[in-house]
């Protein structure tokens, strides 16, 4: 059974000789794989072989578009500095006001280097490895789009000041994720990711008013295609989980901030699974052997057999080779 089947299986709630293993890694890929931050975000053909080697070296069932949030922030004018071997950096272009935000016009992905760099990247994946990996695509969730945009502080008050025009931004920019969601799946992409970060600092209620729906559009789209959803939204997201099992997604990405996914598993329905919520610092990067396998039989207990072996987030680049091996071997051992 190889990944793209063990996960496709273990979501449908078919046998699984293991558990699915996914880790996110991005910095921790390209590091181990040799290569420098700035070509593992700008050059799909070497972000491609270093999740492959990834994937080949520690049984890993995924591989995915992931490197850093400005992708589609850049077609929308956010200007973006590559450091040669860190995480790039927002160097201006920030929407200047609210006003300025509901000017905003769709971006369509085959006019933008990076957004088509991603579709390239999901046809690299799929020429080099066919269907022996789950392949995810990605895109930015309505909420952390608009705050990539206009900067943290400033959409925060944006919501209460002027939530007519962020709405009108919000679709905008939904509209644009529809187009950039179609050319993936077009692409060969298994899943696509949706990344809402900003939506655990914001609340439920300001969660329902402006990301639930659009969120939701993602996920039906997605279905639409013929492809599977995952959604993931960084922070403590106890207050949003039922909501986000609501949209539909396939996928739900539980954070380590969650102090149990217990509460949440019976609300899963049909074809949908949790995957996380290892600390990724205390326990994957920090942890020792004991700890880590722990960890990962709690999150199996906690979500009743129905979730993806993962950390909460991305697994940090100090983490050693012999804690990712166990972290594998966590994962490939029998329920």
């Amino acid at each position: 059974m190889n990944g793209r089947e063990r996960t496709l299986s273990f979501i449908a709630g078919r046998p699984v000789d293991r558990t699915p293993f996914h880790p996110i890694i991005m910095r921790w890929a390209a590091q181990y794989a040799g290569v420098k931050y700035r070509e593992f975000c700008l050059d799909y053909r070497q972000k491609c072989a270093a999740m492959i080697k990834c994937a080949e070296d520690f049984s890993i069932d995924w591989v995915t578009v992931l490197s850093d949030p400005y992708v589609e922030a850049q077609a929308f004018g956010l200007q973006v500095e590559f450091p040669e071997n860190d995480l790039p950096l927002e160097r201006g272009g920030l929407l200047e006001s609210v006003e300025a935000a509901g000017r905003l016009r769709p971006c369509c992905a085959r006019d933008h280097s990076r957004m088509t760099n991603r579709i390239n990247e999901i046809k690299e994946f799929k020429r080099l490895t066919g269907n022996q990996y789950f392949i995810v695509g990605w895109v930015e969730g309505p909420i952390a789009e608009y705050s990539d945009l206009r900067g943290l502080s400033n959409a925060a008050l944006d919501f209460f000041d002027d939530p007519e025009t962020v709405h009108k931004a919000l679709d905008i920019i939904t509209e644009s994720a529809l187009n950039f969601i179609t050319e993936q799946v077009k692409a060969g992409a298994d899943c696509i990711g949706i990344g809402d970060a900003f939506c655990s600092q914001i609340g439920p209620e300001l969660y329902r008013e402006f990301a639930f729906e659009r969120e939701k559009k993602m996920v039906d789209h997605i279905h639409a295609l013929g492809a599977l959803a995952k959604l993931h939204i960084c922070g403590n997201t106890t207050s949003l989980i039922s909501d986000m099992i609501k949209t539909g997604a396939d996928i739900i990405d539980i954070d380590h901030l969650v102090s149990s996914m217990a509460p949440f598993a019976p609300l899963l329905g049909s074809g949908q699974v949790f995957s996380g919520n290892s600390d990724p610092v205390a326990v994957i990067q920090n942890g020792r052997e004991a700890g880590i396998r722990e960890s990962v039989q709690r999150c199996r207990t906690e979500a009743q057999g129905r979730c993806i072996v993962s950390a909460g987030c991305e697994v940090p680049p100090g983490t050693t080779i012999e804690n990712m091996n166990v972290f594998a071997a966590t994962a490939a051992a029998p329920l």
